[in-house]
């Protein structure tokens, strides 16, 4: 019975009723902290206010995360940014700020296997997800297969919709595996959708020289590239293997005894 209920329950009724399970779980605290300092009645709600938006934007970076599919270990932490030239040190920490997702502009990092182009991409992203941006990761050769089987049952329009939502698309190793026509056609489709709607990062150890061999006519690939070029940031990461180095500095068994 609601008579029978003490305050302290029906204010929890109320605010899980509401949703607010950052004020649930602070008030009695923030009770306490108001008694003591002599807090106004609008201190002490704009408090509660502000631990309630805390916790909501805490979760919806953790949901982000999750529906992100970045791999998290290729963080910011891990990677050693001395490893970076010059110019690419300084177009990196540009990128950090995230402004470049309001312009709508891409990123392209080139690079020899290994040289860490999409843990590079990949720790910006975070960042950018830290920022309360949404961003998805996809390999260039899951991300064709999902939207030709989209294509297939009459959803890519869908699909290139829900793509659409997300402030940052990275697509990892293009051109990795060479593409089949239709293959092509639907990751041709995709790069013009985004087109100066949406940013896209994308890794690729080809140069745009070798990209005919991804889009099979000159027609074609030179349009991928205009629009990929226009607003935008080239990474150019020619560095050596950093599994290589890494291998080589591992001691050998003799070295080991």
């Amino acid at each position: 019975m609601p008579g029978s209920l003490t305050l302290a329950d029906r204010l929890e009724a109320q605010l899980k009723e509401l949703r607010l399970p950052g004020i649930r779980s602070c008030y009695e605290e923030v009770s306490r902290q108001a008694v003591q300092e002599t807090l106004s009645y609008e201190q002490y709600l704009l408090e509660l206010l502000e631990r309630e938006a805390e916790i909501r934007t805490e979760h919806r970076i953790e949901r982000w995360f999750r529906e992100s599919r970045l791999p998290l270990e290729k963080s910011l932490e891990a990677f050693d940014l001395t490893r970076l030239p010059a110019k690419a040190k300084q177009q990196f920490a540009a990128l950090l700020e995230g402004s470049f997702l309001d312009r709508r502009e891409n990123v392209l990092a080139f690079g020899n296997p290994g040289s860490g182009k999409t843990h590079l991409l990949c720790a910006l992203c975070q960042e950018l997800v830290r920022q309360e941006r949404r961003v998805l990761y996809a390999t260039c050769s899951l991300l064709v297969q999902e939207l030709l089987l989209a294509k297939r049952e009459l959803r890519l329009a869908s699909v290139l919709k829900r793509l659409g939502r997300y402030e940052a698309l990275l697509i990892d190793d293009l051109g990795y595996v060479q593409q089949s026509r239709e293959e092509m056609e639907v990751l041709f489709t995709l790069l013009a959708e985004r087109y100066e709607r949406g940013s896209l990062l994308i890794t690729s150890k080809l140069p745009f020289s070798q990209w005919e061999g991804i889009f099979k006519a000159p027609m074609t690939t030179a349009a991928a590239i205009d629009r990929m070029v226009h607003h935008s940031v080239i990474l150019e990461l020619n560095l050596p293997s950093y599994r290589m180095e890494t291998a080589k500095g591992r001691p050998g068994p003799e070295r080991e005894k």
